[in-house]
């Protein structure tokens, strides 16, 4: 091209760059080719539809129409079968009852225990108030009575010269077997009581209790497996304008849950406990339960409770900072209420079958093409059988 002495090209009106800057032949370019792209592209989308309906394939006539199914008709709904209009409505959420004033709760000023709601409670109970207490107070009295004599009998003035015994063999076999016979009669109940509060009988009802920083997770496995979580209800003052707070219905200040472990009246309820971080305690002061909830094991203790009401506890094992705030609520309930609720969490009763029969499925619009194939007699369709 250099041996050609080719001239340069150059851009039209190069001339207007003396008079209007150097630059404006090339936007007046950029803006005409601009243009020309919208130009372009509002012409392709006017001719797309067109082009569209032209290259469509025209549905094949059928070549004999014996029937007015030239258009099938949409298929009618299949009528529900008088079982499933029957069938009753899921079970309402039962209604929390409230708390007793003198059961299950704290009471300020009260010394002692709180009063037990269960048979292995009340004879703990009975047997801290009596036996125990009474040997408390014969060793006490014993003590003191002997301290007494001691301080009078072999006082300065009354035994000027001191004796010097240096040992007896009989009082030595004394205070050996009366402290010997004083814990044996001590260990026997409380080993008793021990054994039947760890070996839990055939469970009713078994709920899994997991502990967590800081609230408690309730589940029941043999109940469909539902989950309910149980955290503390604040007080009004500390809870954003429509959120739930506590109320007197609810349970004392600190105490009160926002949603209860539920277990039925009369039966057997397992407890299997543990925890997902650290070690937390499950506590119940009116069943006479507590026991430790470690992560990865899991311990076991029992209840059975024939009075109807609710109970509270905490979490009796430092585990953080909110180690206060766990609190443990529990409502006991009629079987019939108790199933009631469980329906309403989406549980069954423990033992009860799941229906075999499957629910009525709507009927898929019929296939118009010529490859439409009837179902085999006898099939269902297993989403829903599934589902169900």
């Amino acid at each position: 091209m250099r041996d050609w002495n080719v001239p340069p090209i150059r851009p039209p009106n190069s001339d207007l760059r003396s008079s209007r800057g150097a630059s404006f032949a090339t936007e007046a370019i950029g803006v005409t080719m601009k243009l020309m792209g919208w130009a372009i592209a509002l012409a392709a989308a006017g001719l797309t539809p067109a082009a569209a309906s032209a290259q469509a394939p025209q549905p094949a006539q059928p070549q004999a129409i014996s029937a007015p199914a030239a258009a099938a008709p949409a298929p009618a709904a299949t009528p529900a079968p008088a079982d499933a209009a029957a069938a009753p409505a899921p079970a309402p959420s039962i209604d929390y009852a409230a708390p007793s004033a003198n059961v299950g709760v704290p009471i300020p000023g009260r010394k002692g225990i709180q009063e037990q709601v269960t048979a292995l409670g009340q004879q703990a109970a009975d047997f801290h108030n009596g036996p125990l207490l009474i040997m408390c107070f014969l060793i006490s009295a014993f003590v003191l009575l002997l301290l007494g004599y001691t301080m009078v009998r072999y006082r300065r003035g009354a035994n000027p010269t001191p004796s010097r015994t240096s040992h007896n063999t009989m009082i030595e076999v004394i205070w050996t077997l009366v402290p010997v016979l004083v814990l044996v009669a001590i260990a026997i109940p409380s080993i008793r009581l021990i054994r039947a509060q760890y070996s839990p009988p055939p469970a009713d009802v078994t709920v899994k209790v997991i502990g967590n920083q800081w609230y408690w997770t309730y589940q029941y496995p043999d109940n469909g497996g539902i989950e309910v979580v149980s955290n503390m209800l604040k007080e009004q003052k500390d809870v954003k304008a429509g959120d739930r707070y506590r109320t007197d219905a609810d349970g004392p200040p600190l105490l009160a849950a926002d949603e209860r472990l539920v277990i039925p009246a009369g039966k057997i309820v397992k407890f299997i406990v543990t925890s997902n971080d650290v070690i937390h305690a499950f506590a119940i002061p009116a069943f006479w339960t507590k026991i430790d909830a470690n992560p990865g094991r899991l311990n076991e203790t029992w209840v059975k409770v024939d009075r109807p009401g609710v109970y509270f506890g905490q979490c009796s094992e430092l585990c953080g900072a909110r180690h206060g705030f766990m609190p443990i609520a529990v409502e006991v309930v009629p079987e019939a209420t108790f199933n009631a609720w469980l329906a309403s969490k989406g549980g069954t009763p423990k033992g009860a079958k799941p229906s075999t029969e499957a629910a009525p499925v709507a009927a898929a619009p019929a296939p118009t093409g010529d490859n439409a194939v009837a179902p085999a007699e006898g099939t269902t369709n297993q989403a829903a059988t599934a589902q169900n």
